[in-house]
C-alpha cells in the first residue's frame, strides 16, 4: 500500500515535483491497489480515470466513490464534466492538486480524493516508476507471441517456492495496466514476473523502462498482430526490445528453437541461456511425451544433469512453458525439487479448460484467444486423445497478410485429426477449405456465419465420449458457444 503523501508526490512530473503540504489527518492514510475498472474498486482503491476509444472513466466517478474509493487520478475537464453526476453522491469528494495539496485541508477523513493530473496515464506510469524504483526485487520480464501468461503464471509459481513473488494479473501487460501491477510490490517481494505485450513498435521497451527487468524470457516470435507491425520481421524487432533492455549482469532467456527469437543473442548485453530441443540448448528436453489428459513426461538436460519430469501440463508444446520457467528458476539458484513443484503446482496450469459437454460429451474449451501456433498446438492434444475428435474453430484475427496461410495451416492439421469440423467466421472458412483439400470429407465439414448456427452444427454432432475442440479470437466470443453447448441440470 502507498501513502497519500507518496500518491501525490509520484504522479507529479519527474523535473517539477515538489512534497505536498498535508494537513495532520492526511499523514498517514494510506490508498490500496490502484484499478482501471470501476467494477473492481473497493474500499481504499485508487481508481484510473483513463479516457478510451469507447469511453471515459471519468463517466464512473459517481459510482467510484459510492465504492469507497480513496482516490481517483483525474483531469480537472474530466470532473468538470460530471459535475451533475458528482453533485448527487453521498460521500464527500473533494478536488486535490498534487503539488500543493490544495483542496485537502477542507476534506473530512472519509473523502474521496480526486487527483487533478495532466493526463491519467502518464500520471500512473509516472507513480509506478517512483515506487518500482524505492525498491529492490528482481523482476523477471516475459513477452512473445504466444504463451505470454501461460509463461507467466508457471514461472511465478516455481519461483514462488523460495521467494515472496509478486506476478501480474491476468493479462496485465499493457502501458496501463503493468503500473498498477508494479504499483502492488511491497518492500517484502523478492520477485516480481511481468508479462510484456505490445501493440505497436516501441512498448516493450517503453514498458521496461518502467519495470527495469534484470532477467527477460522471449518464448516465440509469430503472426499475431502482424496487422499492425506489418511483418514478421517487424514484431521480432519489437520482441528484441526487452533483450536489448536488460542490463549487462542480468539474464536473457530464449527459445533456442525458434530461429528469430535465438537470432536476438546479438542484440542483448546481458547473459544468454537458452532453452529447448537443440542440443546446444543450455536446458534440453528430451524423451517427450505426450500422456494425454494426464499431461507430459519427458527428460531434461541441464549442466551434464539429466532430470526426468512428469508435469500435469496438457500437449507437447506445453514442454516449452516448462522450459523457459525451468530456466527462471535455475538461474535464481532453485533446487531441482523446488523446480518440480512449481511446474506441478495447479494454479499455474493452462488456460485450457475441460468441461462437461452435451449428450456426454468434453468440451476443450481453449476460447481465451487464438493464434496458428496455439490452435495447431490445440490440435496436437485433441490427437492424444481417446474417441471421437470434433473441432469448432473461429477466425485468427490480426493476423495481417497471412491470415490465409495461418488459417491453410490450421486446416490441414485439423483433416488429420479431427472427424468432424465446424468453422465459424469469414476467415475460419480458409480453415475449412485447407481440411477438405487435405482430404477431410465434405460431409464432415460444417461452414458457420453465426453462433447460432455454430451452437446448432455442434449440438447434432456431439455424442457420449467426444472430445469437441473450441478455439478462436477473443474477438470471436468462443465462450458462448460454449456456455451453450454445457449439460442442462436435467440432463448433466
Amino acid at each position: 500500500m502507498l501513502q497519500v503523501r507518496d500518491v501525490l508526490y509520484g504522479v507529479q512530473p519527474r523535473w517539477s515535483r515538489v512534497w505536498p503540504i498535508l494537513p495532520p489527518l492526511w499523514q498517514d492514510v494510506l490508498v490500496g491497489e490502484v484499478v482501471t475498472d470501476s467494477r473492481e474498486v473497493e474500499p481504499g482503491s485508487l481508481f484510473l480515470a483513463l479516457a478510451g476509444e469507447r469511453t471515459d472513466g471519468h463517466r464512473f466517478l459517481a459510482d467510484v466513490i459510492a465504492r469507497g474509493a480513496r482516490g481517483a487520478l483525474v483531469t480537472r475537464s474530466g470532473v468538470e464534466a460530471q459535475q451533475e453526476l458528482l453533485r448527487s453522491t453521498a460521500r464527500p469528494w473533494v478536488l486535490v492538486d498534487p503539488a500543493s495539496g490544495d483542496g485537502l485541508a477542507a476534506a473530512p477523513p472519509d473523502s474521496c480524493l480526486l487527483i487533478a493530473v495532466d493526463d491519467p496515464l502518464m500520471a500512473v506510469q509516472r507513480l509506478a516508476v517512483y515506487h518500482r524504483r524505492r525498491l529492490t526485487p528482481t523482476v523477471v520480464g516475459i513477452t512473445g507471441s504466444v504463451g505470454k501468461t501461460s509463461v507467466k503464471e508457471v514461472t511465478a509459481a516455481v519461483l514462488a517456492r523460495r521467494f515472496r513473488t509478486l506476478k501480474s494479473r491476468r493479462s496485465f501487460n499493457s502501458e496501463a495496466t503493468l503500473p498498477t501491477t508494479l504499483l502492488r510490490l511491497q518492500p517484502d517481494h523478492e520477485v516480481a514476473v511481468l508479462e510484456m505485450g505490445m501493440w505497436a513498435a516501441g512498448e516493450i521497451r517503453f514498458l521496461a523502462s518502467l519495470a527495469l527487468p534484470q532477467v527477460g524470457i522471449v518464448t516465440n516470435v509469430g503472426p499475431s498482430h502482424l496487422e499492425r507491425l506489418g511483418s514478421i520481421e517487424a514484431i521480432a524487432h519489437a520482441k528484441a526490445e526487452l533483450p536489448e533492455s536488460l542490463p549487462t549482469h542480468g539474464w536473457c532467456i530464449l527459445n533456442a528453437d525458434d530461429p528469430r527469437v535465438a537470432a536476438m543473442a546479438s542484440r542483448t548485453s546481458a547473459q544468454l541461456f537458452r532453452f529447448g530441443y537443440a542440443a546446444d540448448a543450455d536446458l534440453r528436453a528430451t524423451r517427450v511425451e505426450s500422456m494425454g489428459l494426464q499431461g507430459i513426461a519427458l527428460e531434461v538436460e541441464h549442466g551434464g544433469l539429466r532430470v526426468p519430469l512428469r508435469l500435469p501440463m496438457l500437449g507437447r508444446h506445453s514442454v516449452y512453458t516448462a522450459l523457459a520457467a525451468a530456466s527462471a528458476g535455475l538461474l535464481l539458484g532453485l533446487s531441482w525439487d523446488e523446480i518440480h513443484a512449481g511446474l506441478c503446482d495447479p494454479l499455474a496450469q493452462t488456460r485450457l479448460n475441460l468441461v462437461a459437454g452435451l449428450h456426454g460429451s468434453t468440451i476443450i474449451d481453449d476460447t481465451y484467444n487464438a493464434a496458428p501456433a496455439s490452435t495447431l498446438a490445440a490440435l496436437d492434444l485433441l490427437a492424444d486423445l481417446p474417441g471421437r475428435k470434433l473441432a469448432l474453430l473461429g477466425d485468427m484475427l490480426e493476423l495481417g497478410s497471412a491470415a490465409e496461410d495461418g488459417h491453410r495451416a490450421v486446416g490441414r492439421r485439423a483433416a488429420s485429426v479431427v472427424d468432424s469440423l465446424v468453422t465459424l467466421g469469414p476467415q475460419a472458412t480458409w480453415i475449412a477449405a485447407a481440411a477438405r483439400e487435405a482430404g477431410l470429407s465434405p460431409d464432415h465439414i460444417q461452414v458457420c456465419t453465426s453462433h447460432t448456427d455454430a451452437i446448432a452444427a455442434a449440438t447434432s454432432l456431439l455424442e457420449r465420449g467426444d472430445y469437441l475442440l473450441v478455439k478462436g479470437s477473443r474477438g470471436m466470443q468462443m465462450e458462448r458457444i460454449v456456455a451453450a453447448l454445457r449439460p442442462s441440470r436435467e440432463e448433466g
